[in-house]
């Protein structure tokens, strides 16, 4: 199957629906993929930045079902009907999206408490100290029996495949498994898995592999995560664990534990790169930003205190110190959204990225010309297609990732088979780009020289590594992602230890 030429939506979709059948497909996350905002008194829709929205979504578009997810847009009670449910995307609509109200403590204590500021640093080996709250953890229990009940009302009985996502809904999987054996249950891990010394800090991590557990489908970005996992699973709850065939027994029940690196729609970035719309708005960026004949990098990142923002710009300082010919020659962009604005260490990053740009900035700018330029709004698609064909060269500095498809997202617009990539080894897209220049980001000498090879390079040599990398990407794209995800789900539940129930 995935030894295939390039994956499409119209191959996934055939696969898909000859793997479900007659089964429903549910995905379950936290993020949902449409939000409905309150403008002047008129319903607004958007599409929040992520890769899980970047991942999931095209998939829905093409194979239906419903969609669960929390509903947290203004105006999105005013766009559902009577059972929750409106249908998506908005100019063409293939799916439905069911949402779930929360209460304001609820989404508290379960997504910016527990979630955020227990889970997210926990797993990221971010040296940032998870806080871990009794009442945060039984809000984020309460929560995952609210979706829970959700998706059962929806599935009402009849078969069903449910695809949860990422960390905020760890003990779903069991609570449906007990509600309903007979429901088929995957899930994907968005973030890095740590490793058991790190995850033992977890009060509730027994609950948490548990809960896991109750898949029939466990994915990863990569194999290390998988590793960890299945140490933690052994060591912290006394799992039966089968590394030779990635298989977990819990309750006498397997689940299959395999890394699947998630990707981007190869085709539809490169299509949009060459679109007229992003041609006009180059001319725009360099027009309002004064980048004509000045050597462009760029950033694109959530402002995260994962993504290593402040070591890049420390970096930046560095390659002006040592190669200060460039002075007035090279710009870097840094284009991000905030979020998660309410968590102390948010704010702190957010004051350290201030100081560190002033501190750069001041000592380096002339009276037409500043090294680095921020712009921390929520840039519209166009414009972020737009930076990533001006730049030279794109830096992914992320102290710890996933997988990051920013990446990815850079590496498949560049049509013109141009550019550099900077990218830390501490990224699951490490594994599969490497022949972008890999560089620690906590290596501040190794980082500014990393800077200066991407200015410097030649371009038969930064085209040469561009083909190469876009070649994988190509080729490992976000339907063999699905394709691998889907196959794996429903042919390993239908060899488990329980029966599919006949249709």
């Amino acid at each position: 199957m995935i030894g295939e030429p390039t994956w499409t939506r119209e191959k996934l979709q055939r696969l898909v629906h000859r793997e479900i059948g007659d089964y429903q497909l549910i995905v379950v996350s936290n993020r949902q993929p449409y939000v409905h905002e309150l403008v002047e008194g008129r319903i607004s829709i958007n599409s929040p930045a992520g890769g899980l929205t970047t991942a999931i979504d095209p998939l829905m578009q093409e194979c239906g079902g419903t969609w669960v997810a929390y509903g947290g847009g203004e105006g999105d009670y005013y766009a559902v009907d009577e059972k929750n449910r409106v249908q998506v995307p908005p100019d063409d609509p293939s799916y439905t999206l069911r949402l779930v109200w929360l209460t304001e403590q609820e989404q508290k204590g379960y997504y910016a408490g527990f979630s955020n500021e227990g889970l997210w640093p926990l797993c990221h080996n971010a040296f940032i100290e998870p806080t871990f709250q009794a009442a945060d953890w039984e809000t984020y229990k309460t929560v995952n029996n609210v979706f829970a009940r959700q998706v059962l009302d929806e599935i009402d009985g009849r078969p069903a495949a449910v695809f949860t996502q990422d960390y905020h809904l760890a003990l779903l999987p069991r609570l449906l498994r007990e509600a309903d054996p007979d429901i088929i249950t995957g899930q994907f891990w968005h973030i890095p898995w740590p490793t058991y010394e790190i995850f033992r800090i977890c009060p509730w991590g027994d609950q948490l592999l548990d809960g896991l557990l109750g898949n029939d489908l466990l994915g990863f970005h990569i194999g290390d995560h998988c590793d960890n996992f299945m140490e933690a699973a052994s060591r912290v709850i006394g799992s039966q664990v089968h590394d030779e065939y990635n298989l977990v027994y819990q309750k006498e029940e397997p689940t299959i534990v395999r890394p699947f690196p998630i990707s981007v729609d190869f085709e539809a970035i490169n299509e949009e790169s060459q679109s007229p719309e992003v041609t006009l708005e180059i001319e725009r960026v360099m027009d309002e930003f004064d980048l004509g004949g000045k050597v462009v990098g760029l950033g694109i990142d959530r402002i995260d205190y994962t993504k290593g923002i402040p070591h890049r710009i420390r970096s930046i300082g560095r390659f002006f110190e040592k190669n200060p010919e460039y002075t007035g020659k090279v710009v870097f962009v840094q284009a991000g959204v905030m979020s998660r604005a309410n968590i102390h260490a948010y704010q702190q990053l957010s004051a350290q990225i201030d100081h560190e740009l002033e501190d750069v900035n001041g000592r380096f700018r002339t009276d037409n010309w500043q090294p680095i330029i921020y712009l921390p709004d929520n840039l519209p698609a166009v414009t972020l297609a737009a930076l990533r064909r001006i730049a030279r060269f794109c830096v992914v500095s992320s102290l710890h990732d996933g997988m990051n498809l920013v990446a990815k997202e850079y590496v498949a617009s560049r049509f013109d088979e141009d550019g550099v990539l900077i990218l830390s080894p501490f990224t699951g897209s490490a594994h599969e780009l490497t022949d972008s220049l890999i560089v620690n980001p906590y290596a501040t000498e190794e980082f500014a020289d990393a800077i200066l090879d991407a200015v410097e390079m030649p371009v038969e040599e930064r085209r040469e590594r561009m083909v190469r990398m876009r070649d994988v990407v190509e080729e490992n794209n976000i339907y063999m992602w699905a394709a691998r995800l889907f196959v794996d789900m429903m042919q390993g539940a239908r060899r488990s230890r329980r029966p599919i129930r006949s249709l």
